[in-house]
């Protein structure tokens, strides 16, 4: 069986409803998992929810219903926005399924049995917020632990520990050989450094070390006498497991992790057949969750090198240069702007967009570059091909042969006489511009550029409407003896619309799928994905004699 490229998200927290930094990560992802299959590749896409947790069992409190109960309805509002956003995957990992405790449970069990988990006594002080042991190192200038930890109390607390300390120089070694290589353990990989520097802080006395920081062995349990609202540790009833085997695990639990196999080779082909994965997280959670605790969790299980994930790590949504949070009232509700300015807009703006958000520039880039340009454009070249040919389309066989050739070579064959003529040459520059455009495009995608590999491929709709101001088929129009130019004007703007949505396919798939309609291309597939493949970005693909079918605005402008 043929490997399938893996991708997940971080699973999101169910103690508050979904806002816009979940739905840029979601969408992130599902661009990444779409154009893997637009390239052929078997895709497995697993994201869902971490539903376990003191500030969930502490919510469902406040509102007077059982843990179970709050974190159905928050679920529900995940699950709704993703079908909205038109996100799809193949999984949905949920942490209280059976089938992830028993995984878990397993994890624990066994790692405990290696002598890899111990039990011992912790005294400090005990951000109750945030649900973990502080150090000095917590204290801000004043010497006082600042109000981001909330409540600080002195607290002596007996919970189970898993050696972390002593893989510090794995994981450094991990990190160096995958940089050398050049296939970084984080991407991008201005972020390995800073990594890097958190892994040589792991270190020293655990008892004045605390869960957060890498300088100590993790704490993987609480006391059900305060927290009962997560999975059992297996060994000890009287506890359960705090946060990172449980939401972390994730990864593997739902693809069929078999925690009594202790290799990789004795793994059921289910789980050999996806994994390693690529994660797709937040920076507020690459150190010390993902970059530290899950590899190490990984190589204590007996997980080789080769067969670590890659972290894709994005960074958080700001407003007016501020981060969103809810104790700032900044947040911005997704559907809120899906009601006001659709699916594609916001799909749109969160790939274009760096990571400040701006109401003001998502109207503004979605009329400047998909109503004015694209959208525009597609109008205008259905019409004309309709007005002037009836929607029939002619790639000239001799122009189309003789482009073909010059384009495999690079340069025109002796033979082509018509192509060199000046009325042909931008007609000539377009195509070349678009293949060129083609392969942009595919540099940046490999990179993750979103941004960028939008940017490339949203450009060819700007050069048809440069060629269009060349060439004026209107002007051509009216006269026998431009005909044949007035024919390959309107294929190249037919082939290069074409060309656009098997491109954008991945951010704006109801919007690619409108452009085929309206060209009426590959309509027997008509809202299905597998419409769209990247080995048909070649050009000539419309056939001599096609019909284009007519225009209808793709793309409205926002107003006011």
């Amino acid at each position: 069986m043929p490997k399938t490229f893996f991708i997940t998200t971080a699973i999101d927290y169910t103690n508050s409803a979904p806002h816009i930094g979940h739905a840029y990560e979601k969408i992130l992802a599902d661009v990444i998992a779409r154009y893997r299959r637009l390239k052929g590749d078997n895709v497995f896409f697993l994201t869902g929810v971490d539903q376990h947790g003191q500030k969930v069992q502490q919510s469902a409190e406040r509102e007077g219903v059982p843990p179970e109960q709050f974190v159905a309805g928050i679920t529900e509002q995940f699950i709704a926005l993703w079908d909205k956003l038109d996100v799809r995957y193949d999984a949905w990992a949920a942490t209280i399924d059976p089938l992830h405790k028993t995984c878990v449970q397993g994890m624990l069990q066994r790692l405990f049995d290696e002598g890899k988990i111990y039990k011992d006594k912790q005294v400090g002080f005990y951000s109750v917020r945030q649900e973990q042991f502080l150090t000095d190192k917590d204290r801000n200038e004043t010497g006082e632990f600042g109000p981001e930890w909330g409540e600080v109390e002195q607290r002596e607390e007996e919970n189970y520990y898993f050696k972390l300390a002593e893989h510090k120089q794995w994981l450094l070694d991990f990190i160096d050989a995958r940089s050398k290589a050049g296939n970084p353990f984080v991407v991008p990989d201005f972020r390995v450094g800073e990594l890097r520097n958190a892994v040589e802080k792991i270190g020293g006395d655990r008892q004045s070390g605390s869960d957060r920081q890498s300088g100590s062995d993790l704490c993987i349990s609480r006391p059900k006498s305060r927290l009962s609202w997560g999975i059992e540790l297996p060994f000890d009833r009287d506890y359960v497991n705090y946060v990172w085997f449980d939401a972390l695990s994730n990864y593997i639990s739902f693809i069929g992790y078999d925690p009594s196999r202790s290799t990789i080779n004795e793994q059921p082909s289910i789980f050999r057949d996806k994994w390693p994965a690529l994660h797709v997280i937040g920076k507020d959670i690459m150190i010390p969750a993902h970059g530290i605790y899950w590899p190490i969790m990984l190589h204590a299980l007996g997980f080789p090198d080769e067969q670590m994930p890659t972290l894709l790590v994005h960074g958080w949504w700001n407003i007016s240069g501020a981060k969103m949070s809810k104790s700032l009232g900044n947040v911005v509700d997704p559907d809120v702007l899906i009601d006001k300015y659709g699916v594609a807009g916001l799909r749109y703006y969160l790939m274009s967009e760096d990571a400040d958000f701006s109401e003001e520039r998502l109207v503004e880039r979605y009329n400047a570059d998909l109503a004015n340009s694209l959208g525009n454009l597609l109008n205008r070249s259905l019409n004309m091909t309709e007005k002037y040919r009836l929607g029939l389309l002619s790639k000239e066989p001799e122009y189309a042969t003789h482009l073909q050739m010059f384009m495999k070579l690079e340069q025109l064959p002796e033979e082509s006489g018509l192509l060199k003529k000046p009325e042909y040459l931008p007609l000539l520059d377009h195509a070349a511009s678009v293949i060129n455009c083609v392969n942009g495009s595919s540099r940046e995608m490999t990179e993750f550029a979103i941004h960028s590999f939008l940017e490339v491929s949203l450009s060819i709709a700007r050069r048809c409407n440069t060629l269009i101001d060349r060439t004026s088929p209107w002007q051509l129009a009216k006269s026998d003896q431009t005909a044949r130019q007035l024919n390959l004007v309107l294929y190249h703007l037919a082939e290069s619309l074409r060309i656009i949505a098997i491109l954008i396919s991945p951010v704006l798939p109801k919007a690619a799928h409108g452009i085929f309609d309206q060209l009426n291309w590959k309509m027997e597939l008509s809202g299905k994905e597998e419409r769209f493949r990247l080995e048909d970005v070649k050009w000539g693909g419309l056939p001599d004699g096609h019909v284009v079918g007519k225009p209808v605005p793709l793309f409205p402008r926002i107003e006011g």
